[in-house]
């Protein structure tokens, strides 16, 4: 998870590692109204996103930190079950590939 070369593409930062990379590389994750996390798959939903990368070490980082209710600017302990399945699903089709 390095920094990108300069390619005058959008470059973000995950929430949970600090790392700064490609967007297209990240996951963007934005808040429904009713508390939960939303995985915005196509990053087209509206509002503020939050941007992780797809590992399970930078997800438990961001948990750790509490980084998505900061990054979304959102009160109390967000639901982030839908991020974590997302990851969790994402590894393994990583896994299945090798």
């Amino acid at each position: 998870m390095s920094a990108p070369a300069q390619t005058g593409k959008p470059v973000r930062t995950c929430v949970g590692c600090r790392g700064r990379e490609l967007a297209a590389d990240l996951l963007r994750v934005v808040a429904a109204d009713d508390g939960h996390l939303v995985v915005d798959v196509r990053r087209r939903l509206p509002g503020r996103g939050a941007w992780l990368h797809r590992s399970a070490q930078c997800y438990q980082l961001a948990v750790k930190r509490r980084a998505f209710a900061r990054a979304l600017r959102i009160t109390g302990n967000p639901d982030t079950s839908a991020v974590s399945e997302h990851v969790e699903q994402y590894q393994e089709i990583g896994n299945n590939e090798q």
